[in-house]
């Protein structure tokens, strides 16, 4: 009989406009949600919630950290599935500080330019918080009701 249980683990995905910036299997993931940041860990129940600009960690397989910073986006989570959508997002080794010290700076320089959003963009954001709110709504409903 083996005593070796094998670690649960979460696929993760983070993309931006741009291209594919991180996908594979983690242990844990940090994100910096609108109001505050979330720990996600495998089984994590069901959410979409927006994010701010900051840095997203997530915990490999090889208990390293990889590091993507991001200038805002959506967080999907399923019990076996993080999903990032980004509005910008920079990936950068943790043990580089100068690479991650960049990865800031750009998406700080990014942030800049946030006049360039069109009314449509602003509405379809604000579109996407409510239904993010609404379904934490009908989450936090639906746990009610088991009592």
């Amino acid at each position: 009989m083996s005593t070796h249980t094998e670690a649960a683990t979460i696929q993760v995905n983070i993309v931006s406009l741009e291209n594919e910036i991180y996908s594979g299997a983690a242990l844990r993931v940090t994100a910096p949600a609108l109001l505050g940041d979330v720990g996600i860990l495998p089984r994590h129940a069901p959410m979409l919630t927006p994010l701010r600009a900051g840095d997203v960690r997530i915990l490999t397989l090889q208990n390293t950290e990889e590091l993507v910073c991001i200038t805002g986006g959506m967080l999907e989570v399923q019990p076996a599935l993080v999903t990032i959508l980004a509005d910008t997002a920079v990936r950068a080794k943790d043990a580089d500080k100068a690479a991650a010290d960049e990865a800031r700076r750009l998406v700080a320089e990014s942030l800049l330019h946030q006049d360039r959003f069109t009314s449509e963009d602003i509405a379809h954001a604000e579109l996407l918080v409510s239904i993010a709110e609404m379904m934490a709504e009908k989450e936090r409903l639906k746990r009610r009701s088991r009592w």
